[in-house]
């Protein structure tokens, strides 16, 4: 009964905690992205946010083929976030014109979408807004690319 009782207690012991290097592993992932994050310029910080939506968004995905509800729920939720408090609250609808305005729908069509795809399971809203998404980044990517560009012959 001893060996069943210390068996038991090792079972539940590895399911309550993660090993060492798993927690080492995170904490060295959250440092480094704080990291970049303190050192990033503001088209970095913007790249990064666009990442962090599509990573989400496939991991929403992948959660979804695997019958994982709740890892489906948490992922959407932070790309939800992600679109709504990092990309959409940073827009400038008074300055940024027309430009701003489309990306304004473009957030709020997204975070439609993905609700949708959270409460009736939509796998194809999932890939249509990671390459919609993908599609926006690819535009800030090659418009900061451009611009340093410019800096670098001279034009400003």
């Amino acid at each position: 009964m001893a060996n069943a009782d210390k068996e038991h207690n090792n079972q539940r012991s590895s399911t309550v905690f993660t090993s060492i290097s798993a927690r080492s592993a995170n904490a060295y992932r959250r440092q480094s992205i704080e990291s970049d994050i303190s050192t990033a310029s503001p088209h970095r910080l913007v790249e990064m946010l666009f990442e962090g939506a599509v990573v989400n968004i496939g991991a929403a995905q992948f959660a979804l083929e695997r019958g994982d509800v709740k890892g489906k729920g948490q992922s959407l939720g932070r790309a939800i976030r992600i679109i709504e408090e990092g990309l959409k609250s940073n827009l400038n609808l008074e300055q940024g014109g027309e430009l701003a305005a489309n990306l304004d729908r473009i957030y709020d069509y997204s975070i439609l979408r993905l609700t949708q795809a959270n409460i009736h399971n939509y796998g194809a809203a999932l890939e249509e807004i990671s390459k919609l998404l993908s599609v926006v980044a690819d535009g800030w990517k090659n418009m900061t690319s451009q611009s340093n560009s410019s800096q670098e012959v001279g034009h400003v």
